[in-house]
């Protein structure tokens, strides 16, 4: 009768599993985007860029092994990056954790105790020592009749997803920003390879107008505004040297190393990179699939989502099925063979009733998070369409004033070397020559500003299109 007992307690117990399967709590319906945020965009209309697909490795485009190099490694070393990583394992341990739940809860528990009674607790002729030892098993499964587990599942899966987004967009951070070093130290190496010949040219210069003015064909006032203009254009090369080392500097701790260790290769390159084809921007469908800031404001908003759903879950009773198997064994250590089994089986029901405010806040808190999460992905879908017409402004603009500048360049050239030409032959005096020879240092400098313009640009519109990673940290290929 006992076997028959147990028998229909376990089928009731099994009967009331197949309730399972009602999830309180909203259902997640992805995010759309604001009206118009899939079109192309405003800024593609310039030569120089093309509505075709993206690429993730985008600085493979500037076709310059050593950048290659240094990407790799700051992918690999970098501390935000590693930080990061380190963040994805840990929602992905707090996924297993959500999942374990839905498995049978066990546990084993023992104790040994050796005790001494008062002789007054005791009657006569008993012993007054006693050794007891205990031990049971036990184990409990949820039935999650109201998918409180499932929902917290769904949750951490969502986190775990924002995590993984998170730091795809800490990636493409660490990138742009060892591109943009590596630009920054190669572009000012440039810039004092032009204040140096500047200066050449300057002393030069000064050499033929001293030697014009010993015999007597210049007046000594000619001779020290050359050197003056000289000595200011000279004046420009020790700031420029420490920009160069700040930017190395700069790309050592990128890619994960002190400065002293920063490969020779990184430091040879004297000619500011530059992308010799239009670059790839898409349209605003592709934007919003590659930005990493707006997949993570996505999933937070489906993890909030899903907790509305636990918060929900707790209105109603928590059921779960337990079981248990111990004995006690007193005066011996054997515990399963020198004192009865005991054992207990059936369901558990837990419900917070009828006092439920707190729960309704917990709600209500939820509901609320899911709010503010639909506003930050609102907030980052404009933001990074905003980011990107202001990078392919930015860049349309730095090509547009480098082509005027290198115009004004020839030009001040030109007329630096007949304004050369005719101060030979007597028909102007040295300080026409001298405002001609300014202009062309102006112009010379300028030029070289305005082509680290351009290469600082394209890296902003590449990290403003944003990229996509493996889950080894690679870029995965163009589609």
């Amino acid at each position: 009768m006992k076997q028959l007992n147990i028998g229909r307690t376990l089928a009731m117990l099994l009967a009331a599993t197949s309730l399972a399967g009602c999830a309180v709590g909203p259902s997640y319906v992805a995010a759309t985007p604001p009206l118009g945020a899939t079109a192309p965009f405003a800024g593609i209309t310039s030569p120089e860029v093309t509505a075709q697909a993206p690429r993730d490795d985008w600085w493979r485009l500037y076709d310059d092994p050593v950048l290659d190099g240094l990407v790799r490694d700051a992918l690999a070393a970098n501390t935000d990056v590693r930080i990061a990583v380190a963040r994805i394992e840990r929602a992905r341990a707090q996924l297993r954790g959500s999942r374990n739940l839905t498995l049978p809860q066990t546990g084993i528990e023992g104790s040994a105790v050796q005790n001494r009674s008062s002789a007054m607790q005791v009657l006569p002729g008993m012993d007054r020592e006693n050794r007891i030892v205990d031990g049971e098993f036990n184990v409990s499964y949820e039935l999650d009749l109201f998918g409180r587990v499932r929902r917290g599942v769904e949750a951490s899966r969502a986190d775990l997803a924002a995590a993984q987004e998170d730091a795809d967009a800490v990636r493409v951070i660490v990138v742009a920003d060892t591109v943009r070093a590596y630009v920054d130290a190669s572009s000012s190496a440039e810039q004092l390879s032009v204040a140096q010949r500047i200066v050449d040219l300057l002393s030069r210069a000064e050499r033929i107008t001293n030697a014009r003015f010993e015999r007597g064909l210049n007046q000594r006032l000619d001779v020290i505004r050359i050197a003056q203009l000289r000595e200011q254009q000279a004046a420009a090369i020790p700031s420029l040297m420490a920009q160069r080392d700040g930017a190395l500097f700069r790309l050592a701790t990128l890619t994960g190393r002190t400065p002293r260790d920063l490969p020779e290769s990184a430091k040879l390159r004297t000619t500011t990179p530059d992308v010799l084809q239009p670059i790839p921007v898409g349209d605003g469908r592709l934007l919003l699939a590659r930005r990493p800031d707006v997949k993570a404001a996505e999933r937070r908003l489906a993890a909030d989502t899903a907790r509305i759903g636990v918060a929900t879950a707790d209105l109603y009773p928590r059921i779960s099925l337990g079981g248990a198997i111990g004995t006690t064994a007193i005066g011996s250590t054997d515990v399963f063979g020198g004192g009865p089994l005991r054992w207990l089986l059936g369901p558990l029901i837990s419900w917070a009733f009828p006092n439920q405010e707190g729960i309704r806040a917990r709600i209500a808190v939820a509901e609320a998070d899911t709010q503010a999460d639909l506003a930050a992905f609102d907030g980052a879908v404009l933001a990074a369409l905003e980011e990107t017409e202001t990078a392919l402004s930015a860049y349309r603009n730095a090509l547009l004033r480098k082509e005027r500048l290198a115009s004004a360049r020839e030009a001040a050239e030109r007329a630096a070397n007949v304004a050369t030409a005719r101060a030979s032959r007597g028909e102007i005096d040295a300080l026409e020559v001298l405002d001609a020879q300014r202009a062309l240092a102006q112009s010379e400098t300028e030029h070289a500003a305005a082509t680290r313009s351009v290469a600082f640009a394209q890296v902003d519109l590449f990290r403003a299109l944003g990229g996509n990673w493996d889950e080894s940290g690679e870029a995965i290929a163009a589609r």
